[in-house]
């Protein structure tokens, strides 16, 4: 780590920066997957998917922003490359040969879900550890997936909740 007048401890700063580079990895691959889907989406809806997808993968570089200059404010280096996005990525690989339409909307949102659940735990990681502005910058990161997911699933018909819908 890089010297700082950072307020934080060097421990804490230290667990943040891993937690974050882990995130960095993860929202990288997750912008790489989102972009498969919209250069291969075909189908029903296809220029509103298309152009939806876009904007979706648009919103996660601010994701991955967002996190590596907190890694930079933390003293530590951002791990960004694609390379290691590869090995470091806790997302499920994105399948190739799939083009319809409800597919990709699956498959992207699954990630996007994944993603939304890793950030979540990030949250109160971070807040146990002492990091109050780390778990702020990841509750903004789970309101935006959260986002991203509704106006993907808006595509969809809705199906009824567990129990039935409520009257």
């Amino acid at each position: 780590m890089y010297r700082t007048k950072n307020t934080l401890s060097e421990n804490i700063r230290a667990k943040s920066i891993a937690v974050l580079n882990a995130h960095l990895a993860a929202a990288i691959d997750l912008h790489g997957q989102i972009k498969q889907a919209h250069w291969n989406v075909r189908g029903d809806g296809f220029i509103a998917i298309h152009e939806l997808f876009d904007k979706v993968a648009a919103e996660t570089i601010d994701f991955y922003d967002t996190i590596a200059e907190r890694v930079g404010a933390l003293g530590g280096t951002a791990e960004g490359t694609s390379q290691t996005a590869v090995k470091k990525s806790f997302l499920k690989p994105y399948a190739h040969g799939i083009a319809d339409v409800k597919t990709h909307i699956d498959a992207v949102t699954s990630a996007l879900s994944d993603f939304g659940t890793s950030a979540r735990k990030a949250i109160d990681e971070t807040a146990d550890f002492g990091d109050a502005d780390t778990a702020d910058l990841f509750t903004g990161i789970s309101r935006g997936v959260d986002q991203q997911i509704w106006l993907i699933e808006s595509h969809l018909v809705p199906s009824p909740a567990k129990g039935g819908a409520r009257k």
